[in-house]
C-alpha cells in the first residue's frame, strides 16, 4: 500500500502520490503569490518542471524560472537567482529538484531581503543572528529526488566559488513552510542518481546514529531511516516504478535530514571537500567513503552498530552491517575507492585540511586528528 498523510512535524508536510496537483494551494498556505520556482539546470526542460509551471500559471500565480544552478552550487549561482526574483517582484520560492535546487532555493529566499554578504551567515556560533528575519522569503519545497533531505532542513551547503570549499548556511527561518513529497516525482530519476542519493540518505541517518551526541529523538529517526533505505532502495533501483519503494525513500531522506540535528561524521568531512575541489555528486561520494569510515570509527560504534544490524535483520553484529554496505555498493555499481572518482594522493594533503575544518568533524564518535584523517583518506583511496 502506499502512504497518504498530512505531517506537522518538522514541517507542513503533504506526503503521497499525486500531491504535485497541490502546488498553488501550498503556494497559499504560505502567502506566496508571486513565486520564483527555482531548480537545477539539469530539470528545467523535464516534464515534472513543466507540470509543476502549469499548475502555478492555471492557478495566476505565473510561471517564473530560474535554472541556473550548478550540481554543486555557489555564491555566483545565488546572486544570479537573488538578480532574477528581485527583477520579478516576487515574494516566494518554490524549491523544486534534488539537493543543489532545494539548497540554492532556500538561500535566493533567505537572501533575497538581507543586506550582508552571504559568508557573514555561515553556521558558526549565532552567526545566524546577523541575518534580518524580516528578510526571508517564505519557501515551499518540492523534492523529487529520495536523499538530502533539504527539504526538511533549516540550513543550505553552498560552494565558495573562490576557495572550493563547502559552507553552511543556517537560519531557522529557512525550514520550508510547506513540503509537497510527492514519490511519483522520483519516478524518472536515472538508475545512478537514484543509488546516489539514497545513499545519501543512508549516510546521514547512520552518522546520526553513531554521533555520541545527545538527541534520542534523532537517535530513533536515524535508526527506522536505516531499516527502510535497507529495504526499499534496493527495489526502488531494480524498478524505477515501484511507488512504495519510492513514498518509503522519500520518507527515509527526510527522516536522514531531521535526524542529523544529532550530528554528521567522516563521511560528510570527507566528502564535503572531495566534492567541492572535484565536484562529484555529493551521495555517491559519501557512499564511496563508507566502508573505509565504518573500519575507521569501528572502536567505538561496534555495540551500536550490532544493535542496529540485528534490527535491520541482518546476522553477525557490526561485520554483519559493514558487509551489507559493501553489499549495497555492490548492487548499485557504486566504484570502490575515491582514486576512482578523480581524487589524486598529491591533494590529499589539502583535503585533510579542509575535512578537518568541516563542521562535521566534530559529530564524528572517533576524535579526527591531522595524522588519522589523513591515514582515513589513504584507506578511502
Amino acid at each position: 500500500m502506499i502512504p497518504v498523510a498530512n505531517w506537522s512535524y518538522p514541517t507542513a508536510i503533504r506526503f503521497g502520490a499525486g500531491r504535485i496537483a497541490e502546488l498553488a494551494d501550498a503556494c497559499e498556505q504560505a502567502d506566496i503569490r508571486r513565486p520564483l520556482l527555482v531548480t537545477d539546470s539539469g530539470l528545467a526542460a523535464m516534464e515534472i518542471t513543466g507540470r509543476a509551471l502549469d499548475i502555478l500559471g492555471a492557478a495566476g500565480l505565473g510561471r517564473a524560472l530560474f535554472a541556473e544552478v550548478d550540481p554543486n552550487p555557489n555564491e555566483k549561482n545565488l546572486a544570479a537567482g537573488c538578480e532574477a526574483y528581485r527583477a520579478g517582484g516576487h515574494d516566494g520560492v518554490v524549491a523544486f529538484g534534488g539537493g543543489s535546487g532545494l539548497d540554492l532555493g532556500k538561500m535566493v529566499a533567505f537572501m533575497s531581503g538581507q543586506t550582508r554578504p552571504l559568508w557573514d551567515f555561515e553556521d558558526i556560533g549565532d552567526w545566524w543572528t546577523r541575518a534580518d528575519p524580516s528578510g526571508i522569503a517564505p519557501i515551499v519545497a518540492v523534492p523529487t529526488t529520495a536523499g538530502t533531505g533539504s527539504e526538511v532542513g533549516r540550513a543550505s551547503v553552498i560552494t565558495n566559488a573562490e576557495t572550493h570549499v563547502k559552507k553552511i548556511i543556517f537560519h531557522p527561518k529557512v525550514l520550508p513552510t510547506v513540503v509537497i513529497m510527492d514519490p511519483e516525482l522520483t519516478v524518472g530519476m536515472p538508475r545512478w542518481i537514484t543509488a546516489g542519493t539514497g545513499m545519501d540518505a543512508f549516510a546521514h541517518c547512520l552518522e546520526a546514529y553513531c554521533s555520541p551526541h545527545y538527541h534520542p529523538m534523532s537517535h530513533g529517526i536515524a535508526l527506522e531511516g536505516l531499516r527502510l533505505v535497507n529495504g526499499y532502495l534496493p527495489r526502488a533501483y531494480a524498478d524505477g516504478a515501484d511507488l512504495e519503494a519510492r513514498a518509503q525513500m522519500m520518507s527515509a531522506a527526510a527522516m536522514g535530514a531531521v535526524a542529523f540535528q544529532k550530528g554528521l561524521g567522516a563521511i560528510h568531512a570527507l566528502s564535503h571537500p572531495v566534492g567541492a575541489v572535484y565536484d562529484t555528486h555529493h551521495g555517491t561520494t559519501n557512499a564511496v567513503v563508507m566502508p573505509a569510515v565504518l573500519r575507521f570509527n569501528r572502536p567505538a560504534v561496534e555495540e551500536k552498530l550490532a544493535a542496529a544490524a540485528a534490527y535491520l535483520g541482518l546476522e553477525g553484529g557490526f561485520d554483519g552491517f559493514a558487509a551489507r554496505v559493501d553489499e549495497l555498493n555492490a548492487t548499485f555499481g557504486i566504484l570502490e575507492g575515491l582514486a576512482t572518482l578523480g581524487v589524486e594522493r598529491a591533494r590529499l594533503d589539502d583535503l585533510t585540511a579542509m575535512a578537518l575544518d568541516d563542521p562535521s568533524v566534530g559529530g564524528n564518535p572517533v576524535q579526527m586528528t591531522p595524522e588519522n584523517t589523513r591515514e582515513l583518506f589513504v584507506a578511502a583511496m
